[in-house]
């Protein structure tokens, strides 16, 4: 039997209806009354309602937009011989613009939710990045084998992942372990013998006879793979060991260097190797960002089929933020002297970091996936964040140690 009823949803109220408790209930996509709303978890949405001037109380389960959608439309199909038939039909529209509001809320609070974790992250990684960069030595060295150990076991992951493996064998799971083990111990041996040649030689040599003697029909894929990983996840991550632990000689010029405290190492402790690590990471850091204001501002022509989002527009602006940080710097810390190294040495660092990122693109591509990993909240995986250093620490020392005359000075 039908009473007349209210409901109420939170701030919107609608007028008074005949409402039956089997409308309530009823799902309106179905025809048979059998078929009952149950809420699987209970939720702080509550819906309230008078029947005969007693109110009572009706939770919701955790799909409140649906369930208060489906509500609304049952209230407004009940009886509809005496509510009429456009009645009937705007109370349904209600629902629907109630629903279709609420959706985009939730989507809005999660848009700004990401926001915050990447910000509140990204800043904690600048901060102890930039911690470990001054420190050096065997922090510095520690550090790099385990982000190498880590983007290593995500390369080979990604290796492993469906889209990848649909048109190839890849690597077995022993000789993946092995690799990333490899990898993290070339800083190490880096920065104890100064150089790595001989190692990631005769560690390819290993890594290749375990892969052509395997059982069953070793296959070319798998070799390829994995000597890519070796270098892209380990003998190219060395270099920046060797620029900042390998390039000891002082930066005489430095300011910065004059006023620092001896317990912490004095003037001596400001090397060019510290110098050129600081200017390289913070011109990559200025490229992303300006390639990423740029793109959201001026972006029309996309830059490759790799990664949609990159554009022209936005890759021209972040070479500009890249090499105005670079002059920057190269004033504050007096070197290099030259304006001209300090601009070749901006455009060396993005371009390294642009073949990097792009690079890291077209595995994850293959791969069908969007992040490389989930360990850091709202940023994905390691190779998400490092992708852009991979490159430039080869570029950076190479264009130091060898093109920069008396490292700069």
């Amino acid at each position: 039997m039908a009473t007349t009823s209210y409901s109420g949803i939170g701030r919107y109220n609608y007028k008074l209806l005949p409402l039956s408790l089997s409308s309530i209930t009823r799902c309106p996509c179905h025809s048979s009354p059998s078929k009952a709303l149950v809420p699987a978890r209970p939720r702080v949405v509550k819906l309230n309602f008078v029947f005969d001037d007693r109110k009572s109380v009706l939770r919701l389960g955790r799909d409140g937009g649906l369930a208060r959608r489906r509500v609304i439309t049952a209230v407004a199909r009940v009886e509809p011989e005496q509510l009429g038939e456009v009645s009937a039909n705007q109370e349904v529209n209600k629902g629907d613009k109630l629903s279709e509001n609420e959706d985009l809320l939730s989507e809005h609070q999660q848009k700004a939710s990401q926001l915050r974790k990447r910000i509140v992250f990204g800043l904690g990684i600048g901060i102890s990045v930039g911690g470990v960069v001054l420190a050096g030595g065997w922090i510095f060295t520690a550090f790099m084998a385990a982000a190498v150990f880590v983007g290593a076991r995500e390369y080979f992951d990604l290796v492993r992942s469906h889209g990848i493996t649909a048109g190839m064998t890849p690597p077995p799971r022993y000789v993946s372990r092995v690799c990333s083990i490899i990898c993290a111990v070339m800083p190490i041996i880096t920065l104890y013998f100064g150089q790595i040649d001989i190692s990631v030689t005769f560690a390819a040599f290993v890594v290749a006879m375990a892969l052509l003697l395997q059982r069953g029909n070793p296959r070319f894929a798998q070799l390829s793979s994995t000597m890519f990983g070796l270098f892209y996840c380990g003998y190219l991550p060395s270099f920046w060991v060797k620029l900042r632990c390998g390039l000891a000689a002082p930066a005489l010029n430095t300011r910065i260097g004059a006023s620092w405290p001896i317990l912490l190492g004095g003037q001596a402790h400001w090397t060019i190797g510290l110098v050129a690590c600081l200017i390289s990471i913070s011109s990559i850091i200025a490229a992303d960002t300006y390639a990423f204001l740029g793109g959201k501002t001026f972006g029309r022509t996309p830059l490759t089929s790799i990664s949609p989002k990159k554009t022209w527009e936005g890759t021209i602006t972040g070479l500009g933020g890249c090499v105005a940080t670079s002059i920057i710097l190269s004033k504050i810390f007096c070197w290099p002297t030259s304006l001209i190294s300090a601009i070749a040495f901006g455009v060396l660092n993005f371009f390294g970091s642009v073949f990097g990122d792009l690079t890291e693109s077209m595995i994850k591509r293959d791969a069908g996936v969007k992040d490389s990993g989930s360990l850091i909240p709202g940023h994905g995986g390691i190779l998400d964040r490092v992708d852009s250093y991979i490159f430039t620490g080869a570029l950076a020392y190479s264009f130091v140690k060898y093109f920069l005359p008396l490292y700069g000075v």
